[in-house]
């Protein structure tokens, strides 16, 4: 990027927000992505308006300038790490909650605020925004990027179940609104939805209409130790059959449960002789209206959980229940700080969990490696943490896993993306024909190829 039109966007965004050389700070050349490089861009813009974006990508598309979208730098697929020749579009100072519509149970938000920034205006109406990917310091913009889901995906769905509508600009530099306050239009194609986990390569949104529940007041944790992960998987349908509709159903091996307990100093008052003997646990999170209906919920949980195989049925008090959640939110700082060489998000049928998982044990057995975790158990997404130094090696490992879970009719990813990161295995593993649809679905979106380049596709 010359002189002349770096200062052709500071003269959109003004002088004070329009940053390049030594003005950039180091976080803005990467994401939490364990293995992507950073790469600081030329510029980063911080626009205020929706016209301020259009006129950056207008003027990015007029010189071929690449451009990537930033929200605060939490995603883990390399999706916001920029290009060297490229701009940086962060959207911290459009971080206005717009309005809270309890009528309507929507709020409208700018996409730089963040999640609990949400959480906090929601509350004082009595509402929730029930996406909780496990980093509340994660934009909402940066959300509807990667399709983002977490815990509590399991009763409420994830982004793009909860999202009605956006303002979004094209690559062309023209702004569009895509649905609206409506639970249903049925009006062509749904703009909404395919942009969403598009990872800022078909648009940016600039304006996020999304759906609120209301908050519920009282809540229970349970905490499940059983022998056999198997038992684990095969006793999360039985919970879902049952009707008691979980808010959270968690599986945690017991080498990730160690190092939680020991990173978080938790007492969560399982006995020796159990802990040891346990190969994996199930965490139950149930929540109602009613104190009365809560209670009849959790007994019914643990009777049958342990008529499932569970050695025991722990009840959680409120705060321990509170750091073991937060705890397994911060699950990928965990296996970061034990050394993990990279964190996957396979995502297969629930049915299909046992058998996968299986097939993840063998075939991190035979490359001498590492695959441990925990994951979303009643969604099927498998959280998992790899231990293999070489690259090489590690490709192929991940191949393999990839390819499993493809095989169980599952996906790559579940919610943290495609990016960068894992690019290579998603063209290599996807079906050749969707692919090529993708690429046209981009060109249509962005002729010019200034959106992410690089992400998703070469």
């Amino acid at each position: 990027m010359d002189d002349a039109v770096a200062a052709r966007f500071a003269e959109i965004v003004g002088e004070h927000d329009l940053l390049t050389g030594d003005r950039i700070p180091e976080d803005y050349a990467r994401d939490e992505s364990l293995t992507c490089e950073p790469s600081k861009p030329a510029a980063v813009a911080k626009p205020a308006t929706a016209e301020e974006v259009a006129a950056l990508l207008r003027m990015a598309a007029e010189h071929g300038v690449p451009v990537t979208a930033r929200g605060t730098g939490s995603g883990l697929s390399g999706a916001a790490r920029p290009r060297p020749d490229g701009l940086l579009i962060s959207f911290e100072r459009m971080n206005s909650v717009l309005e809270i519509d309890v009528d309507n149970q929507v709020a409208v938000v700018q996409p730089g605020v963040t999640l609990a920034e949400l959480d906090r205006s929601t509350a004082a109406a009595g509402l929730a925004y029930t996406v909780y990917p496990g980093e509340l310091s994660a934009s909402v913009g940066g959300t509807v990027g990667t399709n983002a889901g977490g815990m509590r995906a399991v009763k409420y769905g994830v982004t793009r179940n909860n999202v009605l509508g956006l303002q979004a600009v094209l690559p062309t530099g023209e702004i569009i609104r895509t649905g609206g306050k409506t639970s249903k239009i049925s009006s062509g194609y749904d703009l909404t939805q395919l942009i969403i986990g598009s990872e800022g390569t078909l648009a940016l949104a600039t304006e996020v209409i999304v759906k609120l529940y209301p908050r519920l007041a009282h809540t229970s944790t349970l905490l499940a130790p059983f022998g056999d992960l198997d038992k684990v998987m095969k006793a999360v349908p039985k919970i879902l059959a049952s009707g008691l509709t979980p808010d959270i159903l968690e599986y945690i091996d017991n080498l990730t449960m160690a190092a939680i307990v020991y990173t978080e100093q938790l007492s969560l008052g399982v006995p020796d002789e159990i802990r040891d003997a346990t190969q994996a646990y199930l965490v139950v999170g149930l929540q109602n209206r009613d104190s009365d209906r809560l209670d009849g919920d959790v007994e019914r949980a643990g009777e049958l959980l342990a008529d499932l195989g569970a050695a025991d049925v722990y009840v959680l008090d409120g705060g321990s229940a509170r750091k073991l959640i937060e705890a397994r939110e911060r699950a990928f700082w965990t296996a970061k700080a034990a050394g993990a060489d990279d964190v996957i998000d396979v995502v297969v049928p629930r049915s299909e969990m046992p058998g996968f998982l299986a097939t993840v044990r063998e075939i991190a057995t035979a490359a001498e490696a590492g695959a441990i975790g925990c994951g979303h158990a009643g969604d099927g997404n498998v959280h998992l943490g790899i231990f293999c130094k070489d690259p090489q090696r590690r490709h192929e490992l991940l191949h393999d896993i990839f390819a499993a879970g493809m095989a169980a009719g599952g996906a790559i990813s579940g919610e943290h993306g495609i990016g960068e990161a894992k690019k290579d295995h998603f063209l290599a593993l996807e079906d050749p024909a969707k692919i090529a649809l993708l690429r046209r679905i981009k060109q249509a979106f962005d002729p010019r190829n200034i959106l992410n380049p690089g992400t998703l596709f070469d």
